[in-house]
């Protein structure tokens, strides 16, 4: 480090997780003197995480590449840029040429949701490619929040979120904001916020398998049994009906189907969903009388309630019930954020729309429909071994690891190993990119301006902010969006030259957005502009072909109906058997930061958490080995005794397994984990959504022999 260059302060958006804290960066050249939280920023104010932190060992990690490389007699060596643009060239239209369009399959990551150059341009190249088989971590994730919204207000980001500022009661179902600080709800430090609730005589309830650091720090928690949940909301939101005489309130002119959901939730129950949840009745009547009863109130559901058999319906259920119990769009309440740029219920006539459709195609082999432009990423691997019309010859990933992500990734590994083309946008050789022909790096965050498209979309509060580049990029390497923009102009897109910057971008959508705001004045406001708390916006938010809340889709009472009557027998566990659930870690975000050693030290984290009592009957301590097997499947898995779980369910967090020979991430490799989606169904999948059944999973666990 030159010591005679100035020390400088830099202000950018932490792109590591879904908070967006604001970051005050101090530099000395080309090197970090120190990550903090940014006290000014009209957002976080002053909150961070450790993932922030750890955007040091990002920028500086010695294993994030630098330079494109390319497989030559199965090793990869250094490459140019225009090398390596030469080796694409040279394959993928005569693929295309030769297979059609649909040869081609493309895969996105959850980290291009932080990197602009990666969401403003991927649509791009995926019409350039004109492919019907595009995937993506959302149905690893979100998809039933996003299907589910979409029918009922007609777009698929408008997603109420908690008005936590206001409300007096907050009731949390398969969430742990205090770990992710908000999932689909953008919430930076929880903890403070939570702690301001509950001292305006507020209360925090937590519904969970396990008892969470979210539940840690709440008045009252409920173990429930894994993928019970349609039981849950389903007689809650009838107790609401019958006994509590709904409050639907200002909202009666903007709704309709509510009879057709009245009939559909009359056999859910309090007694049903007690031998179901195993939560008493008692307790699941005070918790609609408590909702019901409170003027600001909110029920948040998210990742447990996505990840699992009926989670569209799930995922509909607790809006129906904030809706019920007169506490959708309503301050202190659920309520819709107002995005400067880019949201879709903010452009175009307000109150009605196009609404959303789904199944515009299927996949080739299950005949899984699309929903938003995707399908399940869980069938990726079947839809590149099955041949014939359709089959996947080539495929792109971009900023995704799906053989760790996805379920079955060791077939899916072995699937991608007979591609004739495989192009991974990538800053790591990881556990999927490792199989590619070629890879192409882009530029540490820090290098690379900042704006959040999606995340002010799901924000606590209204606000834009705008992060310059930290560092000057190195001439020797290229934005992301310029790679993308380079890989569709290889297939007949425009070129490069032609193509707009995403800065560019985000001054227009500013411009054409609801505010009267500039991207110079915000870049010029260095902590952020403050566009106000949330407010109601119905029936302004609405893009229903109706122009009302659309509440009695019929996908969704026909898969409620079957929930009713085909779920699997959960109010009597079979003795032997064990059930998985994930779990999310501060220090982790799904697949790709177990490289940094900021993140990595301390206590190993992957880990099976299991109850004392189970523990008991298996003869197992506190950190032995355990086999979970499910068929013919088996992971060896250290064993940590906790009293947070729920008897008879055993969780493991998500991400893990970094073993795979040829990967370079040297830091995850010295603890690798194991990755519990190994033991897991490719073809259970949410109907609706095709999202990945990944929680709920019935297994078995002993000892391992010693």
């Amino acid at each position: 480090m030159n010591t005679t260059e100035a020390e400088r302060t830099a202000y950018r958006i932490c792109p590591l997780c879904e908070a967006c804290c604001g970051l005050e960066i101090k530099v000395q050249g080309s090197k970090i003197i120190s990550i903090r939280g940014d006290e000014a920023d009209v957002f976080s104010k002053g909150y961070i995480c450790p993932k922030a932190v750890a955007l040091k060992d990002l920028h500086e990690d010695p294993d994030r590449l630098r330079q494109p490389l390319i497989k030559r007699d199965g090793q990869f060596v250094s490459a140019s840029w225009d090398e390596a643009f030469a080796e694409i060239e040279a394959k993928l239209p005569a693929i295309v040429r030769e297979h059609g369009n649909d040869s081609v399959g493309i895969t996105v990551g959850n980290p291009a949701a932080h990197k602009m150059g990666l969401l403003l341009y991927f649509g791009n190249l995926a019409r350039a490619l004109g492919t019907k088989n595009i995937f993506s971590a959302s149905t690893l994730d979100q998809m039933p929040k996003q299907l589910s919204s979409g029918l009922l207000f007609g777009s698929w980001l408008s997603i109420p979120v908690p008005d936590i500022e206001h409300t007096d009661l907050m009731i949390v179902l398969g969430a742990n904001p205090m770990v992710s600080n908000g999932s689909l709800w953008t919430v930076p430090d929880f903890r403070g916020k939570a702690k301001a609730l509950k001292a305006r005589g507020g209360r925090l309830i937590v519904i969970d398998p396990r008892r969470t650091e979210t539940a840690a720090i709440a008045d009252e928690h409920h173990f429930i049994r894994p993928s019970s949940d349609v039981f849950f909301l389903g007689a809650i939101a009838n107790l609401i009906v019958e006994e509590h005489n709904d409050k639907l309130n200002q909202l009666q002119n903007y709704t309709q189907g509510f009879e057709q959901v009245k009939a559909a939730l009359k056999p859910f129950t309090a007694a049903l969903a007690a031998a179901h949840t195993g939560i008493s009745e008692a307790s699941i009547r005070s918790l609609a009388t408590q909702l019901t009863n409170t003027k600001k109130a909110v029920l948040y559901g998210r990742i447990g309630t996505c990840t699992q058999r009926h989670g569209t319906v799930c995922s509909w259920l607790v809006d129906v019930i904030n809706l019920l119990s007169g506490h959708l769009d309503s301050v202190g309440g659920a309520m819709f954020p107002k995005a400067p740029a880019f949201a879709t219920n903010t452009l175009g006539e307000a109150g009605k729309g196009k609404g959303i459709k789904t199944g515009r195609h299927h996949s080739r082999v299950s005949n899984a429909p699309e929903v938003y432009g995707e399908l399940p990423i869980g069938l990726l691997a079947e839809e590149i071994e099955t041949a014939g019309q359709g089959q996947i010859k080539a495929l792109i990933t971009v900023a995704s690891n799906p053989v760790l992500s996805a379920p079955d990734g060791t077939r899916l590994g072995k699937a991608l190993q007979g591609l004739e083309l495989m192009v991974s946008l990538d800053i790591y050789l990881n556990e999927t990119s490792l199989f590619a022909d070629v890879i192409l790096p882009g530029l540490s965050p820090l290098e690379e301006a900042h704006y959040d498209v999606a995340f002010p979309q799901f924000s606590y509060r209204n606000q834009a902010r705008f992060s310059p580049p930290v560092f000057t990029a190195p001439t020797t390497q290229m934005p992301e969006w310029q790679i993308l923009a380079r890989l569709t102009q290889i297939m007949g897109g425009p070129s490069v030259d032609k193509v707009p910057s995403p800065t560019s971008i985000v001054a227009q959508r500013l411009i054409a957005g609801p505010y009267p705001i500039t991207l110079e004045q915000v870049i010029n406001s260095t902590h952020g502009i403050d566009l106000g708390a949330l407010a109601p916006r119905i029936p302004e938010v609405l893009r229903t072909a109706s122009g009302l809340i659309e509440l009695a889709h019929p996908t969704l009472l026909a898969d409620l109906y079957h929930a009713l009557h085909s779920a699997k027998d959960t109010c009597d566990p079979k003795p032997d058997e064990f059930v998985l659930i994930g779990r999310r870690e501060v220090r982790s975000n799904n697949s790709w930061m177990h490289n940094l050693p900021t993140l990595a030290k301390g206590p190993f984290r992957c880990t099976a958490l299991i109850h004392p009592s189970d523990a008991a009957k298996l003869n197992l301590v506190d950190g032995a080995t355990a086999i979970i097997s499910r068929g013919d499947r088996q992971l060896n898995v250290v064993v940590s005794i906790s009293d947070e779980m729920m008897p008879n369910v055993i969780s493991i967090p998500h991400g893990w397994g970094h073993d795979k020979a040829g990967a370079k991430l040297s830091v995850a490799a010295m603890r690798p984990g194991v990755n519990f989606n190994e033991l897991l169904d490719a073809h259970e999948l949410d109907p609706l959504s095709g999202n990945s059944v990944l929680n709920g999973i019935a297994v078995q666990l002993h000892a391992l022999a010693s």
